[in-house]
């Protein structure tokens, strides 16, 4: 055996090993994670990761000139050759995304939540320069002038801040959203209004990281509308609560939001990914903003915007849409239900308890009494349970944290009901409250808990993902060996 077999057999085994303990083992309760289906992986290895297909939307003068020279598909300019299939893929992808999020319009090729947020920023800063009669204009020194957003102490998203992806876009000029006496994670509407009415703020950036109520944009965008010469830009940051847009929570773009940002792979069970939305047609005042979000995800963000995954976000999002109802009021109903759990087995939660806790996939518990929060969060996942440390709204600083915040989105697609949660919670209680070893508990516990729901069934896989397979890998001992492992799922 060769140095190099020598390491990656080593390194192999660590894989196995840390699969098999994610997958089998322990339960993954970090609120930004999720499992894509087998379909959605097989598809980040297929042909077009690696590959590029860089495009942009054509200028008129470049039309006719490029018409019947194969680098237009469409109105966009390819500027790669073996583009076709990956072009039909991303039309299809904006299509079917903007039918779930109720979209006219889709931008797919960020590849991160985080680059979404920034090339919508990027963008602003354009159209604001561009002097737009109605829109604010820059600051002296050609950045946003003021931004309304959520504290980052109180949960709010860290590229929302002017030392995250503002940092070259928006004075430190920020004005944070108030938070209600009963409950400090949800905004004081009152309140948050009569601050919109002073600091009249070009930017207004909805949207949590820890993410418990929905956000008030009915009542801000019906303020605006009656507001003459006001016309900010209400963006909605969706990276936690994607893939639970629509009637068991919250539908952003139909309340009020000029544009939703977010990631793909949280609530949303898809690829490692970014996706930004809007409805801004032809002849919308705003059009010439989606034109700048377009230039500055390419050439402006983006070279190789990541075509497996492209591709496997397209698979996801088909599962999502047909599985939508079913999967959100699941999620649904299960944080709530844990969160109540939680309580009942005497571990503190936040929220308000009158309001269920929660109202979102998220379910935050406060720990300082039985211990720091960074050496439970490490209890519980030596105990095979995963979660994440979290600073709440009272704590000083995060480095000594609170609370730990959870999601149930990932053990709702293996499974999981209301009354599984409950028995979770008092796993977790043990661990926390009694410090006692569940390890081996939980292990055998979530074995109940290996099929994955809310996309095609075993046999229904089984049709396509060997094919799909062979044509990655076409020597037939692996394909033999791998479509064995496929039929054993």
């Amino acid at each position: 055996m060769n140095e190099l077999e020598k390491n990656l057999q080593e390194l192999g085994k660590k894989i196995v090993e840390n699969n098999l303990w994610r997958q089998r083992r322990c339960f993954n309760l970090i609120p930004s994670e999720n499992t894509p289906s087998l379909l959605v992986k097989l598809c980040e290895i297929s042909d077009p990761s690696g590959r590029y297909a860089e495009h942009k939307t054509a200028l008129k003068k470049e039309l006719a000139a490029l018409d019947g020279t194969g680098a237009l598909k469409g109105n966009q300019v390819y500027y790669y050759q073996g583009v076709e299939f990956i072009y039909e893929i991303e039309e299809r992808l904006k299509k079917e995304f903007g039918r779930y999020i109720s979209a006219s319009e889709v931008e797919a090729r960020t590849i991160s939540g985080q680059m979404a947020n920034e090339v919508v920023f990027k963008a602003m800063v354009k159209f604001f320069a561009a002097g737009k009669e109605g829109f604010p204009k820059l600051s002296e020194t050609g950045r946003i002038a003021t931004v309304m957003n959520n504290n980052l102490n109180y949960g709010g998203h860290l590229s929302a801040q002017p030392f995250g992806a503002l940092f070259n876009h928006a004075e430190s000029d920020v004005v944070n959203f108030p938070l209600t006496e009963n409950n400090l994670y949800r905004t004081d509407v009152d309140k948050m209004l009569e601050l919109l009415d002073l600091h009249r703020p070009s930017l207004i950036v909805f949207g949590k990281s820890m993410f418990l109520h929905p956000e008030p944009i009915k009542p801000l965008r019906d303020f605006i509308d009656k507001t003459d010469g006001y016309h900010p830009v209400i963006m909605y940051d969706a990276a936690h609560v994607m893939g639970i847009l629509g009637p068991y929570f919250q539908d952003p773009l139909t309340e009020g939001a000029d544009v939703v940002t977010g990631s793909t792979h949280k609530t949303f069970f898809g690829p490692q990914r970014g996706i930004i939305a809007a409805n801004m047609p032809k002849g919308s005042p705003m059009r010439k903003l989606w034109l700048e979000i377009n230039s500055r995800t390419f050439p402006g963000s983006t070279s190789n915007h990541h075509l497996g995954t492209l591709l496997a976000l397209l698979v996801a999002t088909f599962e999502m849409n047909h599985f939508k109802d079913e999967y959100q009021e699941q999620v649904a109903t299960n944080a709530k239900a844990f969160a109540k759990a939680c309580a009942g087995h005497g571990i503190p939660v936040e929220g308000g308890e009158e309001e269920g806790y929660t109202e979102t996939h998220q379910v935050v518990i406060r720990v300082s009494r039985f211990g720091d929060a960074k050496e439970i969060a490490t209890r519980l996942e030596e105990n095979n349970i995963v979660t994440n440390y979290q600073a709440l709204p009272d704590d000083e600083n995060f480095y000594h944290p609170s609370g730990i915040r959870m999601g149930v989105p990932e053990m709702t697609r293996f499974g999981m009901k209301e009354a599984d949660f409950d028995n979770l919670a008092r796993l977790m209680a043990d661990c926390i409250i009694h410090n006692k070893k569940v390890g081996d508990e939980v292990a055998e516990y979530r074995k109940k808990f290996t099929k994955m729901h809310y996309c095609l069934d075993t046999e229904q896989t089984l049709r396509i993902a060997p094919a799909v397979f062979e044509s990655i890998f076409p020597d037939h001992a692996y394909f033999s060996s791998a479509a064995a492992a496929l039929s054993r799922l």
